[in-house]
């Protein structure tokens, strides 16, 4: 009885598993949608992959015979990359952004080596280029989320204190801040119901973040109160600026009717010599503008203790 000898198993190719095979690295090249690509130091592109390609908005190399990196980054920064680059032979996650050839503008992240020809000594360029466009307005989104009160669309009052510290650490110079509260804003809510409410509250956001300055800063302080911070304090001051606000409110068409603010108005150095100092100042002259009967501006003339809040009476 003859017996059939077992049928040899093909070999497997070991060489598409193998990094320094030329074909795997082919693909690899081809397919990956990360940019690969070589360059000379002065920023001539010598060779690329099409992820590379479509990141600069072209259909192929010869579309880049002529250009030179510097074309489609700011030359100062890739002048910089590329000092550093001689310097220590190597760059990692270096972010800038990029002008496609259509001016639209992407963010990305390079990663590169230095090689030399032994032979003719010259200096190449070899990188990969990550686009992190869209991860990058996901950030910004979630930044401007973390920061914004989601009704008005003012700043929040974390946000708010932050910009504060800030002001502090800069070199002094004259800053201002208005403390602002919708009058009776319970008795609206009570009787125009909540939603009505809340239509006042994002109208009075937008008519702040309108009314202020590039450099200037409104948010939601809490409720019904609002704060203005002005880092920059032009010459009419920060009660010119309370008044522009209330004229502003006098002409809004409110679902309830006519709706009316108060305002305490502070200035630095005169109230104070830090960020604390002038909101308790403010605040203080908040609620001399509520108790002399509301609808109005009180500025504050000196430093004093914050101890409006428990005396200043609801809405």
């Amino acid at each position: 009885m003859s017996r059939t000898k077992p049928s040899k198993k093909p070999k497997r190719q070991k060489r598409a598993r193998n990094l320094s095979d030329p074909k795997t690295l082919s693909e690899l090249a081809l397919r990956l949608k990360e940019g690969i690509y070589i360059t000379t130091l002065d920023g001539e592109i010598i060779d690329a992959n099409p992820a590379f390609l479509e990141m600069f908005g072209v259909a192929s190399l010869n579309d880049l015979k002529g250009h030179r990196t510097s074309d489609f980054v700011r030359p100062e920064v890739r002048a910089r990359e590329m000092a550093l680059l001689e310097r220590e032979g190597a760059v990692r996650d270096v972010e800038f952004q990029l002008t496609r050839r259509d001016g639209e503008t992407r963010t990305v992240v390079d990663s590169a080596f230095l090689s030399v020809d032994p032979k003719t000594g010259e200096k190449y360029c070899y990188g990969i280029l990550v686009d992190i466009t869209h991860r990058k307005e996901l950030q910004t989104q979630l930044l401007e989320l973390s920061i914004r009160d989601p009704l008005t669309g003012c700043y929040n009052r974390r946000y708010l204190n932050t910009v504060t510290r800030q002001c502090e650490a800069q070199p002094k110079g004259e800053w201002g801040c208005i403390y602002l509260d919708i009058d009776h804003f319970k008795q609206y809510n009570d009787a125009h119901g909540h939603p009505a409410g809340d239509e006042v509250l994002k109208r009075v956001g937008t008519v702040l973040q309108e009314a202020i300055q590039d450099a200037d800063f409104a948010a939601r302080y809490g409720g019904e109160e609002f704060f203005v911070l002005m880092p920059e304090l032009r010459s009419a001051g920060a009660a010119a600026m309370a008044a522009r606000i209330r004229q502003l409110i006098a002409q809004q068409q409110f679902p309830g009717g006519p709706v009316t603010l108060s305002f305490g108005v502070a200035e630095f150095p005169v109230n104070g010599d830090s960020g604390e100092a002038l909101i308790a100042a403010a605040d203080v002259a908040l609620y001399e503008a509520k108790h002399a009967g509301r609808d109005r501006a009180a500025v504050a003339h000196t430093a004093l203790p914050a101890m409006a809040a428990d005396r200043r009476g609801s809405g």
